[in-house]
């Protein structure tokens, strides 16, 4: 069996009733969609969706000034007067 990752759930049928007042009633909580009691997806506010992909992005960029910081030993040091 699946776990369930969210504190509140509710069957696709109910989503399908009133999805307003489902994600009004989870008070921001993500929220479980079940499909014969297993999990199928999550519902999420968009807040905390954007949230997460600002997050992953803080992420990606992090490594890329990891990568970036390797390269240092490498590089030339130019004065910008001199250009």
């Amino acid at each position: 069996m699946k776990a369930v990752l969210a504190s509140c759930s509710a069957s696709i049928s109910e989503l399908k009733r009133n999805p307003t007042a489902l994600i009004d009633q989870a008070d921001g909580e993500p929220i479980a969609i079940l499909n014969h009691n297993k999990p199928t997806a999550y519902l999420i506010p968009a807040e905390t969706y954007e949230a997460l992909l600002d997050s992953i992005e803080d992420y990606q960029l992090g490594i890329i000034v990891r990568e970036r910081q390797k390269e240092k030993i490498s590089a030339i040091e130019v004065d910008i007067d001199e250009l």
